[in-house]
């Protein structure tokens, strides 16, 4: 039995501890304002980057696509990619297995935009996890997926 669980069970009048809930809430809310720190003089968004790497792992979405791996609303997405696509950072494409869809691509400067940013990211990710032993952080990543994937 854990701490937490022991004063609770043996004193009913402590504290329950937080709910997971807001704990991954309060972990959302603390990487977004550390990622929009770090890409705030790029002049790019922790949400408009997170859209970026999804291009980077699957170019070619449309942005209906692109919208729900990115997190956000479809309204969002179209202002998005406007923004994007006027710093040229994505373009947009004819799919030409439906040419009424238009498909999301990754430029060039999008991708120097994401590898200028990468290692700076990977140390933000590394402090996340510091006191983490290797497994541990495996675990976490491995536990993380496992319960998006309870919820989807």
């Amino acid at each position: 039995m854990t701490d937490t669980t022991a004063r609770t069970v043996s004193d009913p009048g402590a504290k329950a501890p937080p709910s997971l809930l807001y704990l991954v809430k309060r972990l959302e809310l603390a990487v977004r304002a550390r990622l929009d720190a770090l890409l705030r003089p790029s002049g790019v968004t922790a949400l408009q980057y997170t859209a970026l790497t999804v291009l980077e792992r699957h170019d070619g979405l449309s942005a209906a696509q692109l919208a729900r791996d990115s997190f956000v609303t479809a309204q969002s997405m179209t202002d998005m990619v406007r923004a994007l696509e006027a710093r040229a950072l994505i373009r947009r494409e004819r799919n030409p297995n439906s040419r009424r869809e238009l498909l999301i691509v990754l430029t060039g400067a999008g991708r120097e935009l994401l590898a200028a940013h990468a290692e700076p990211v990977r140390r933000l990710e590394e402090r996340m996890v510091a006191g983490l032993a290797g497994r541990q952080v495996d675990q976490f990543r491995n536990t993380l997926t496992h319960t998006w994937r309870e919820l989807s």
